[in-house]
């Protein structure tokens, strides 16, 4: 099996393994960081998915990311708007955030189609300079719920909006379970696993294949009378509608819908989770991103107590940027 994984992958598992047996060394509860990692596997897996359809159209990684990110965002805003609250409001969110991330992911298509052979520069670009926009939507947007504006002038949505009174943890809390004393979000992980199974199947159908073809070879693609260009519309979609639908998990889980600048540092941890997976511009696919995400998310979790039993207090914080930063260097460098 270890044939399979690329010697990136190798490297950041062996990294992994010392940083898990020095939390073991320093008697730290084996279940309970079993248990985190669970939950940041179902909080990430979404998110570092909708890097897949882009990757696998040729189109490169999305940093556009954003754009869907805010897309969610907006989804779940109009379902606490409207006092929906548990699976409903829940369900409401991710109605809403395909909506309007399909509305967006169109456009964005369009976009890179204009800009082809440029696209992860555009998207940096498009990406961060969405958010202006975005920021002044939230400031203006005729929202009622009081529980969502600010306290003071009752205009302009919070920059963090708790989400307790209306769906924090519905996934979390469904189906939960204990297994040898370690807490399994099986409703979460359960959500997150439905959906890399769909994606993974869908790109083993003929139509899903076409996608594939378009990423590795545009001129073949166009003698077997594939449209290059709607492919690639069809991916930045379907990437952007992931994207909304993977921070509407997260936030549930998190317990926060962060609004504003937030939506930019989703972008670096998810490409890198993916990368650290590894996936390439030739190969990349759900497989990659969930042992990416596990891999990652991981070594972000074991990070911080590791470094707080063999270093000093002040150094913690130092230790973890340095970590979980080697690593996006490392995923860009060995990409």
């Amino acid at each position: 099996m270890m044939r399979h994984i690329s010697p990136p992958t190798r490297i950041m598992l062996v990294f992994l393994v010392v940083l898990l047996t020095l939390a073991l060394k320093a008697g730290i509860d084996p279940t309970r960081l079993a248990g985190d990692a669970l939950r940041k596997l179902g909080m990430s897996a979404v998110l570092v998915l909708s890097l897949v359809p882009m990757m696998r159209a040729g189109m490169g990684l999305n940093f556009g990311m954003p754009i869907g990110v805010s897309a969610g965002l907006l989804g779940m805003c109009l379902s606490m708007n409207a006092r929906l609250t548990g699976a409903a409001g829940f369900a409401a969110a991710i109605g809403g955030a395909v909506a309007v991330g399909s509305l967006f992911g169109y456009v964005y298509g369009r976009i890179l189609n204009v800009a082809k052979g440029r696209e992860e520069v555009a998207g940096v670009f498009l990406g961060y300079a969405f958010l202006p926009l975005m920021s002044v939507f939230w400031t203006l947007a005729p929202f009622s719920n009081r529980k969502m504006l600010y306290p003071v002038g009752g205009q302009g949505l919070r920059p963090r909006i708790g989400l307790d009174p209306f769906f924090a943890g519905v996934l979390d809390k469904g189906f939960d379970l204990t297994v040898g004393g370690v807490a399994v979000p099986l409703g979460l992980l359960l959500f997150a696993g439905v959906l890399l199974a769909l994606v993974a199947l869908f790109y083993a159908t003929a139509t899903g294949k076409t996608f594939s073809v378009v990423g590795e070879n545009e001129r073949y693609a166009r003698i077997l009378g594939i449209s290059v260009e709607g492919r690639r519309i069809a991916s930045a979609l379907l990437s952007t509608v992931l994207a909304a639908v993977g921070i509407c998990v997260y936030a549930q889980s998190y317990g926060f819908a962060e609004l504003y600048e937030s939506a930019s540092v989703m972008t670096f941890p998810a490409v890198c989770a993916l990368l650290v997976g590894g996936a390439s511009r030739w190969r990349a696919g759900a497989a990659n991103a969930l042992l990416g995400v596990a891999i990652y998310q991981t070594m972000y979790l074991l990070s911080t107590p590791v470094a707080n039993a063999y270093l000093a207090s002040e150094t913690t914080e130092l230790f973890r940027m340095v970590v979980t930063n080697g690593v996006i260097l490392y995923a860009f460098l060995r990409r």
